[in-house]
């Protein structure tokens, strides 16, 4: 039984490496469109951009109902709770890093893909959908915590913020250095698994939350041509726009301004 334990935590281990890492090396040689952003900077898509996120997503979805993960989340849950000292409440700001890293690294003179108004509304957009789909997931699923704090567990916003900054990170500056990228990603799953090592979440729950985090910065990107013709057509002229995400432990959220 310890040899089985053992083996399901090395398991849960490389799930989370392969989700911080696998995702940004693997977009290395996409495809992308490095013409003027009217004409379109967005990414292009391809059923192959899918295949990460789907597949988190499909796990933790799977794992509602799944008596094999479920055990394997009780297992973790039941190692983690034994080797903790205290609680460290980190992943409340780790989940905004790798999003506001985009509008720092720009403070500081490096320029990423876009410009401030045209990235604030793919952020905008990306958290739109990040807060729709967590917020319904958590309200239809009723998942109670491991702690048993509450029944908001299914997937993780933490995470699935994390995760949506980390791709925003990635598609901005990795034509500048994929390693901007790849730190965004090594954040995202440090907040994952601090979520996990809060007892706040499950191993599912966070692999579900990447997922939608990634899915969702990646459809704000191929919305963005369309979001800049028809919804934000002076988003090609003068503008200014600043955007401030917000996470309350329960909902995600935030304020766009922009003005013209």
């Amino acid at each position: 039984m310890t040899t089985l334990n053992s083996l399901k935590r090395k398991a849960s281990l490389l799930l989370l490496l392969f989700v911080g890492f696998s995702n940004a090396s693997a977009q290395v040689a996409s495809s992308i469109d490095t013409t003027n952003f009217a004409a379109s900077k967005a990414l292009k898509f391809n059923y192959k951009q899918l295949i990460l996120p789907v597949a988190l997503i499909g796990y933790g979805v799977v794992g509602l109902q799944s008596d094999y993960l479920k055990d394997l989340n009780l297992d973790i849950r039941d190692e983690v709770v034994e080797d903790i000292d205290k609680k460290l409440t980190i992943d409340d700001f780790l989940q905004y890093t790798p999003a506001l890293s985009v509008y720092a690294l720009n403070a500081l003179g490096i320029k990423g893909k876009n410009n401030l108004k045209d990235r604030s509304v793919i952020l905008a957009t990306s958290l739109v959908f990040v807060a729709t789909s967590v917020t319904i997931l958590k309200k239809t699923t009723k998942e109670e915590r491991p702690d048993g704090s509450d029944a908001n567990s299914f997937p993780s916003g933490h995470t699935a913020f994390a995760f949506a900054g980390a791709e925003f990170l990635y598609q901005e500056y990795k034509d500048v250095s994929i390693w901007y990228g790849i730190s965004g990603y090594v954040v995202a799953t440090a907040t994952g698994a601090f979520r996990i090592y809060n007892n706040k979440h499950w191993l599912t729950d966070v692999a579900a939350g990447a997922g939608f985090g990634i899915l969702s910065t990646k459809a704000a990107y191929w919305l963005a041509p369309y979001l800049n013709k028809h919804i934000f057509p002076s988003m090609t002229g003068k503008t200014t726009a600043m955007f401030a995400p917000t996470y309350d432990g329960k909902q995600l959220g935030g304020a766009f301004v922009m003005s013209f």
